[in-house]
Formats: C-alpha cells, sequence, structure tokens
C-alpha cells in the first residue's frame, strides 16, 4: 500500500496538465447530449463512450439502475449494501475518466430499485422494482440532463438478463413519458428525447444467451483510432475507465488490431431518419441553436484551434464565456449554454494553472467536531485566481477552521447522481479572472469529508451464529468507538449482559428457543449507530452507517470431529462461519502451502470462492492436492466460474465442467423447489439430516455457475430450476476419488451462511465431514 505522498505522487504524474487540458477541450466541440442506459455499474458501453466523447466531442450521461449489491466481489468479502456502496465509488470514477455525468435510479439502500440478485425476466424485474416507481425516476433523469439521445446497452430479448431487459424496456416508456406535459411524476418541464438506438450487437457471452439476433444496423460508430494526444487507442482509454471496476475484475488490455467497432439501430427518431450519423438532424455547435451565438462559437473555435498555447486557450475561453453571458437564446436550450459555460469554466482554470489543492487534516468527524481546511496554491501562470471553500450549511467556517453543527446528517453511501464539473460539498470554488472576465469553477477536496453518527458504537461483529449442539449459551463481542452514552443491549427477557471494559458476554437462557434474534445496542436508552468506512487505493474512501445491532441465529447444528484446511481467496468468509459453530477449521496461507507436505494432518481441504484465481500458488499444489484426495482426503471446492482459472479437464480430481453462458447454469429464484435425486446420500444425512425446512429463508438465489457436465464417478445429489425451466443437476455433485471424496459445490452457501440461514451451516457442515 503506497503511503499518502506517495499516492498524491503517482495521481499527478498519470494526469499530466496537458493532457488534462485536452480532454478539457474536446466536449466544447458539440452540444449533442448521449446518454447510455444499463442496469449495473459496468453495463456502460466504456468504449463508444470514449469515442463518441474525445474523438466526437459529444457530451455524455450514463443512467444506472442499480449499485450492483447483488454481484460478485473480486476484491474482498464485502456484500450487499456494503458492496453498492464500494461500487458507487467505481462507477463515479470511471464515469469522471470520460467525462460523463451520472445518474442512479435507485437512491438509497432502502429504494426499491436494487440489484436483489440475477434475474432471468424482465417482468419480474419491473415487479420487484416497481413499474411506476422505476419510471417515474427515470423520467425525473430524462428532464433533468435532457439528452438527444438515449441508447441502451443492452436488448429486451430472452436470454439477457432480467435488469437489462427491464432498463431497455423501460427506456422506450420514459422517453413518450419526459415529453408528456401530463406526466406529473416529475415536475420539471418536459424534454423530448430526440432519438432512441438500441445496440445492433448479440450481448452474448460468458454470461448471457440473447436468444434473438441483434436488429439490423442503420449506423455504424467506427472504435478504430488512436488519439492524436493521449496516445492511447479509444479502446484502451475505454479500459482505463473500466479498470477502476475492480470489484468486478474488469479492466483488459486491448492490442493494436483489437478494437471492435459499434453497430446501431436507429429504433426511434422524433426527427427523421439518420444519413450516416448519430449527430444527423441534431444541432452540431452553438450556432445551430441560434445566430447569436455566433461570437461564442467563433471564440470556441479559436481556443480548440490555439492548442497547445495555455494563454491564447484561456483569452479565447474567456471571450465564449463572456458571450455565452450576454445572449440572449430560447429557454429550450439553458441546459446546453450552462454546460458550456461549465466547460469553459474549466478549461480556463486548467490553463490558469494555480495548481490548487485542498485537503482537510481529519477527514472523518461527527456532529459538533471540527478540522482544519488546507489549501496548496501557488500563483497562477495566467490571468488571477481567487479561491472559496463551497460548504453545506451545516458547517460553519472560522478562517481555515470548519465546525460540523449537530445538525450534519451522516455521509450518504448512494449519492444518486455525479458530475465531474460540481463535485459535493466541501469543495473549492476557483474563479479565474482575465482581460475582466470571471469565470468559477469547482474542484473536489484531495479526500471527501466523511460525516459519522452522533450516537455511534462499533461492534466487533455485527452477526453471529449460536449453535445449541454445543456446551453453553453465550456469545462474547467488543463495543468501541462509544460515543453519545452508556451502551446497553436491548436483549429478551431472561437474557444477560456482562461488560468488562469494551468486551460484553451476552448471555440466552439454557431453553432459548432456536431462532433468528435482533439485539440493538442503546445508548442512554437511544439506538446505536455503527459506520463501516471502505478505504481503496482506486477510489475515494466512503462512509455507511447502520444501526448498531447484533444479528444472531440460534439453531441446532451437528459438527464433524475433522480438521478442517481452508484456502480462500479473499471473497468469502466460510472458514470463519465453520469456526463459529464449532468446527476445528485453519486457514491456510501461502506460507503454509509452501511446506513440503501442506495438507497433512488435515481430514478436509476446502477451497474458497475463486481461490484458484486469486491464489496463484495453489495451482503448483493441484497434483499433490489430487494425490491427498485419493489417498483419503475429502476435498471441497466453492463455485468458481470457467474464467477462474478452472479447467475442466485438470482443476478437480476428474473431469467437471463449468457452465456457461451462466444464465443458463444457475437458479437465481431463492424459493425454488430442491429435490433430493439421492436422499440417504451421507452428504445429505451425515451427520445432519437435510430436509425441506432447511431449503426455507434463502436470500438472494440458490446458486450460479452449476456444473454442465462431469466424470461418471460423480453423483449428482441434488435438482433444482427456476420456473418454467428444465431441473439443473450441477449444483453438488460428489465422486468417490480412490479412497477420499470430491464434491463440488455451486450453492452460495458461504452467503447463505453469512445471512444466518440455519440449513446452511447444517449442509455445509456435512460436505466438510469427511466419510
Amino acid at each position: 500500500m503506497p503511503t499518502t505522498d506517495q499516492s498524491r505522487i503517482m495521481a499527478e504524474a498519470a494526469t499530466p496538465l496537458i493532457a488534462r487540458i485536452w480532454r478539457a477541450l474536446q466536449p466544447l466541440r458539440s452540444v449533442v447530449g448521449f446518454m447510455n442506459t444499463g442496469a449495473h455499474p459496468d453495463d456502460e458501453t466504456s468504449a463508444m463512450l470514449a469515442v463518441l466523447g474525445l474523438r466526437d466531442g459529444i457530451n455524455l450521461s450514463f443512467a444506472c439502475a442499480n449499485r450492483g449489491e447483488g454481484g460478485q466481489n473480486d476484491i474482498g468479502t464485502e456484500a450487499g449494501f456494503d458492496l453498492g456502496t464500494i461500487r458507487t465509488a467505481e462507477m463515479e470514477r470511471a464515469a469522471e475518466m470520460l467525462d460523463m455525468r451520472l445518474y442512479w435510479l435507485g437512491q438509497s439502500p432502502e429504494d426499491t430499485i436494487t440489484d436483489f440478485g440475477f434475474s432471468k425476466s424482465g417482468d419480474e424485474t419491473m415487479a420487484r422494482w416497481g413499474r411506476d416507481r422505476t419510471l417515474t425516476r427515470f423520467v425525473h433523469i430524462l428532464r433533468t440532463e435532457r439528452p438527444d439521445i438515449i441508447c441502451p446497452t443492452f436488448l429486451d430479448i430472452p436470454g439477457q438478463h432480467g435488469h437489462h431487459r427491464a432498463m431497455t424496456s423501460a427506456a422506450h416508456e420514459a422517453m413518450e413519458l419526459a415529453a408528456d406535459p401530463a406526466f406529473t411524476g416529475s415536475d420539471l418541464p418536459s424534454w423530448q428525447v430526440s432519438k432512441l438506438y438500441l445496440p445492433a450487437w448479440s450481448g452474448a457471452g460468458g454470461s448471457y444467451d440473447d436468444e434473438l439476433p441483434p436488429p439490423e444496423a442503420t449506423l455504424t460508430i467506427d472504435g478504430h483510432g488512436t488519439d492524436p494526444v493521449l496516445g492511447a487507442s479509444y479502446a484502451r482509454i475505454a479500459q482505463q475507465s473500466r479498470a477502476f471496476h475492480r470489484t468486478q475484475g474488469m479492466g483488459r488490455w486491448i492490442p493494436p488490431g483489437a478494437e471492435t467497432d459499434w453497430p446501431l439501430h436507429l429504433a426511434i427518431s422524433k426527427v427523421g431518419p439518420d444519413r450516416g450519423a448519430i449527430t444527423d438532424n441534431l444541432p452540431g455547435d452553438l450556432r445551430d441553436l441560434d445566430p447569436a451565438l455566433e461570437p461564442a462559437q467563433a471564440a470556441i473555435d479559436a481556443a480548440l484551434a490555439a492548442f497547445p498555447d495555455r494563454a491564447g486557450m484561456l483569452a479565447a475561453a474567456a471571450r465564449a464565456h463572456a458571450a455565452l453571458d450576454q445572449a440572449q437564446t430560447d429557454p429550450l436550450h439553458a441546459h446546453r449554454i450552462a454546460r458550456k459555460q461549465a466547460q469553459l469554466a474549466r478549461l480556463m482554470r486548467l490553463c490558469a494553472h494555480p495548481d490548487i489543492r485542498g485537503r482537510l487534516a481529519e477527514p472523518r468527524l461527527t456532529p459538533g467536531e471540527s478540522t482544519t481546511l488546507a489549501v496548496e496554491r501557488r500563483t497562477a501562470d495566467f490571468g488571477r485566481a481567487t479561491l472559496t471553500p463551497v460548504l453545506p450549511d451545516w458547517i460553519d467556517c472560522n478562517g481555515d477552521d470548519l465546525r460540523l453543527s449537530q445538525a450534519a446528517r451522516p455521509s450518504d453511501p448512494y449519492p444518486d447522481s455525479y458530475d465531474p464539473l460540481a463535485p459535493r460539498a466541501p469543495s473549492l470554488a476557483v474563479t479565474i479572472e482575465t482581460d475582466g472576465i470571471a469565470a468559477t469553477s469547482h474542484i473536489a477536496l484531495e479526500t471527501p469529508l466523511l460525516v459519522g453518527p452522533s450516537a455511534r458504537a462499533d461492534l466487533s461483529r455485527r452477526a453471529a451464529i449460536l449453535n445449541l449442539a454445543r456446551p453453553g449459551r453465550n456469545i462474547e463481542l467488543s463495543v468501541s468507538n462509544i460515543s453519545g452514552g452508556t451502551p446497553r443491549f436491548n436483549l429478551p427477557e431472561g437474557w444477560t449482559q456482562s461488560w468488562t471494559g469494551p468486551q460484553v458476554m451476552l448471555g440466552a437462557p439454557k431453553d432459548v428457543a432456536e431462532g433468528l434474534y435482533n439485539l440493538p445496542l442503546l445508548l442512554d436508552g437511544q439506538p446505536a449507530y455503527g459506520i463501516r468506512v471502505f478505504t481503496h487505493d482506486h477510489i475515494a474512501p466512503r462512509l455507511r452507517s447502520t444501526p448498531a445491532m447484533l444479528r444472531l441465529r440460534i439453531a441446532d447444528i451437528a459438527v464433524p470431529k475433522a480438521r478442517i484446511g481452508y484456502i480462500g481467496g479473499g471473497n468469502d468468509r466460510a472458514a470463519e462461519w465453520l469456526a463459529a459453530i464449532g468446527c476445528d477449521v485453519t486457514e491456510l496461507g501461502d506460507q503454509a502451502l509452501a511446506s513440503a507436505d501442506p495438507f497433512s494432518g488435515y481430514d478436509t481441504i476446502l477451497i474458497g470462492v475463486f481461490a484458484i484465481r486469486f491464489r496463484p500458488v495453489l495451482a503448483r499444489h493441484i497434483p499433490a492436492l489430487h494425490d491427498w484426495t485419493r489417498n483419503g482426503g475429502n476435498l471441497v471446492t466453492l463455485y468458481h466460474r470457467p474464467w477462474d482459472n478452472w479447467d475442466a479437464e485438470t482443476t478437480a480430481p476428474a473431469a467437471l465442467e463449468i457452465g456457461q453462458p451462466s444464465l443458463r447454469w444457475r437458479v437465481t429464484d431463492e424459493t425454488a423447489p430442491v429435490t433430493h435425486l439421492v436422499p440417504d446420500h451421507p452428504l445429505l444425512t451425515t451427520p445432519n439430516q437435510i430436509t425441506p425446512g432447511d431449503w426455507d429463508g434463502w436470500h438472494k438465489e440458490r446458486g450460479l455457475y452449476f456444473a454442465k457436465s462431469w466424470n461418471k464417478a460423480y453423483i449428482p445429489l441434488l435438482a433444482m430450476s427456476d420456473p418454467g425451466e428444465e431441473p439443473l443437476h450441477g449444483a453438488l455433485v460428489s465422486a468417490r476419488i480412490g479412497q477420499g471424496r470430491h464434491t463440488h459445490l455451486a450453492l452460495i452457501l458461504h452467503h447463505q451462511m453469512a445471512q444466518l440461514v440455519p440449513g446452511a451451516f447444517r449442509l455445509m457442515a456435512n460436505i466438510v465431514t469427511p466419510d
């Protein structure tokens, strides 16, 4: 992990001034607005957007339905709304790289428009999101951004993700409703989107399996070419954006010649047919809006022509900004004028180069606390720069000292929009004055202010399980960072709590019933809140505040008398949950795997989710692991994707292929009936008898990346399917391998255990039990 200074140095090296100025120039060349739409972070068509924005100067925006809460995490164990918080920050960085405004349909973790898990149906998705809610928010976004063009990334056809299908279907309806003055779901003036394009390419691949061909292309966006100043192909510049989607493993090198074109189908046009360009029949520059804007456009042309002369660009940009101030134009185009002025103000600041940076001495505060704003700056190379902090009304400023009032609210982990030209407060407003013309732009602080709750306490764990099959009825945890009063848990009658400093022992009565208990922490009788701060080197820190509560599952689970070695990839907490119910689990790090015989002494080796990909040292141990299994070991592999270095012939002790596209090899309905194909198999009976009740209460889905085919030694133990589909048998397969056993599991038991589903603990205990 680099130091703070090293990170700042590397960030500056990656963004030289001349490159920032060049990027800032490009959107001045057009007044056309293009909105891409998708369901999840990473659904944006980055390569096409890079071409449209950098090469053609089109102004970009992206409307995204949800935060990807239901997806996978390639860089950690955060899941659910915690993962959504990280992916929100990743999407903002990806959008910033493309100079693209960003809008979210889902506005909070409590919103109905969330990533509830994989869906195979647009109708199911719309029912879960709420049709009225989805269209109302979508229309409000269109009326706010006022794009000329909207273009979904995916098609509304069978075989495609239901979330994608719902967003594409909604785009058609929202386009019409946004133009309808009678639509009352938004209080903004109506706006007529001029064109709606659909992708004329297939979205099939590793995950999806489009059942219908794409529509005929009516025009093609040339995806080839290299930016003349940045020196990279537009396809590679797009990957610079996609690389911020690190939780999804995005970002790949595009060698020369591997670029692709982007065929589009004009599905709806309110301005007539195209003649070969996406901007046909739309205003191209300011002159096309109003002849009165000729002076402003002439000055913009002069700024473009002056590159790389910073003084010349600054003077021309200032003239253009002043001309737009003086022009009287149709209010219909006010958004275009305002956008051009913001772009010109940014260009003026970059050309003047006062090199202003703002940092908070302490960026994590609670209401009533204070910090200092430190600003680094130097004299501008051209013109004069003045600086003003931009503060929300709940921050009091006294010189460089900032104090949060008691009215300060905790930081929003799910902000509903992002504009690279309008960073969130607190920020810095920089006014550049040259030749009597002044323009103000805004810059973000290097590290954002993170506001936590006043009544705060952090629990060492927020979820736990108490196994009635073990002696004792106590749960131990610690409570730290207490502010706002004396802590006490609100417990059911008959329970006890014993505090020793930050340590607390909660005691359940001997006759406590099985079930799920929510045990909130109070401070002086009032609800306490905990925070999670997410720090990764590719995003700005984020904070999420939630009630300080222990969710406790009480269940009766038989556990094996076996020594279990766990090899994780950093993407699940299976070992932690097995230990919580009383299993003897040892996590095998790289040092342990470097020993001569790393598997000796273990009865079961459990390979975690994605571990074969993310634990490279594991690859050279595969032959030894197979020998260990044949000699009597119990090998268990949790689900992997085909691209996680899983070789169908060599990874497992006998051939086992993972199915793709994954849409065909998963069961998304968490309530799907489960059939036990071999009811008396030890994995379904020992030491726990798996019953129909063990499949109740599942969260998000049954499983994914099911096995597609396998050596005849494997026996499929379960059958399940989504409604209307044929049963899949690859969720749980197990084989005798010599004197041992290999079991491959595509059920998401690690996620169900984190959700405290009792049946998941019982089944996992069986699977790690050696014969």
